[in-house]
């Protein structure tokens, strides 16, 4: 699915939400808790909504670039100036 079909799918679903805030608060009566879920769902819906406008602008992330590392040893006049690890310089003995 592209982004504006899940952004569209989203939208829809939180339509279907707010339609059911409705009937849930037909059933128990208004009060403080289906205030709150209401207002939460319609800033969701908004949110969405703002998203739906940015869509445009908004692009997949590119993958990175594949760097193809040879299977040739390393040129070993790289490490003239480099210690073993752990071991101290190559011309002394290690403790």
């Amino acid at each position: 699915m592209s982004l504006h079909d899940d952004l569209t799918a989203v939208q829809r679903c939180l339509d279907d939400l707010v339609r059911s805030v409705g009937r849930l608060e037909q059933h128990v009566g208004a009060s403080l808790d289906i205030r709150r879920v209401r207002t939460d769902a319609d800033h969701l819906r908004d949110s969405v909504a703002l998203l739906k406008e940015a869509a445009p602008t908004l692009r997949p992330k590119a993958r990175p670039e594949m760097v193809g590392i040879p299977d040739a040893p390393y040129d070993s006049s790289l490490w003239t100036d480099a210690d073993d690890e752990g071991l101290g310089a190559r011309d002394r003995r290690a403790p």
